[in-house]
């Protein structure tokens, strides 16, 4: 199983899913896609940002989307926000 750097009750609940063929494939993707050259946002690290600043039990609702992110250090994986001093995307 991979490990995934998240908040322990998002893993608890989420575990199962890591372990699975269809995420190690989306895994193995996106290492070659990036290994390849392609640029890939949010970097790594952020991908779960949203699953590790917020526990489960303080979750009311999920919105799953893709981010409009066109450019370097925009994307920091939590939706449609951008750090501070980074000019958000048109």
């Amino acid at each position: 199983m991979l490990s995934v750097a998240i908040e322990d009750s998002w893993k608890e609940k989420l575990s199962t899913e890591f372990g699975k063929e269809y995420f190690s494939q989306i895994v193995s993707f996106l290492k070659a896609e990036k290994a390849s050259g392609k640029i890939i946002y949010p970097k790594g690290s952020d991908i779960f940002n949203a699953f590790t600043f917020t526990p489960f039990d303080q979750v009311k609702v999920v919105i799953i989307g893709q981010d409009p992110y066109h450019g370097p250090k925009q994307a920091h994986g939590l939706s449609f926000s951008v750090l501070p001093g980074i000019n958000p995307p048109p």
